[in-house]
């Protein structure tokens, strides 16, 4: 049996024994990954309906792809720029393609959804301590506008001089 999964913003046909590289996925070496986004599914020549079906899988090893050049280059103004790249992907092992695909992956999702359930109570203890900075921010927010009164009066000052009597005036 094969199916065309969806990962990564690609596209690939696989049935159980394949070795496929894919964009990045979460986990380590031995880790079982089940890929949801199936569009297709057949048997030989038939089509099969995909709903509810699942591919399973392996993680091999996590690595980076081969080096991708970059080089620009502006003809007679002397401009040239070379970078490389490597994608980071991960190697997979198709263990089984169907309904029977076991989903770990659904497991360990719960998991985080746990832990942060229990940051959230922690939170309200933590709130109490943000309170007191805002306090000693509002007390600065007061002290800045009365030295800005200040300074126009200084500035008036300079304005306004003083005028000078000369003898001709008098």
């Amino acid at each position: 049996m094969f199916a065309i999964v969806r990962t990564g913003g690609k596209q690939y046909r696989v049935a159980a024994g394949d070795k496929i590289a894919v964009e990045k996925l979460p986990g380590e070496a031995g880790d079982t990954v089940t890929l949801d986004d199936v569009l297709l599914a057949g048997d030989g020549g038939e089509i099969k309906d995909s709903k509810g079906l699942a591919v399973s899988a392996e993680i091999i090893a996590q690595e980076r792809s081969e080096k991708v050049v970059v080089f620009k280059k502006r003809r007679r103004h002397n401009y040239r720029r070379k970078q490389g790249h490597r994608q980071s992907i991960t190697l997979l092992r198709i263990t089984a393609v169907g309904k029977d695909a076991p989903k770990k992956a659904a497991a360990k999702k719960a998991e985080p959804a746990k832990a942060a359930k229990e940051d959230k109570a922690e939170a309200p203890k933590k709130a109490a301590p943000k309170k007191a900075p805002a306090k000693k921010a509002a007390a600065k927010a007061d002290a800045k506008p009365a030295a800005k009164k200040a300074a126009p009066k200084k500035a008036a000052a300079k304005k306004a001089p003083a005028k000078k009597t000369t003898k001709k005036d008098s």
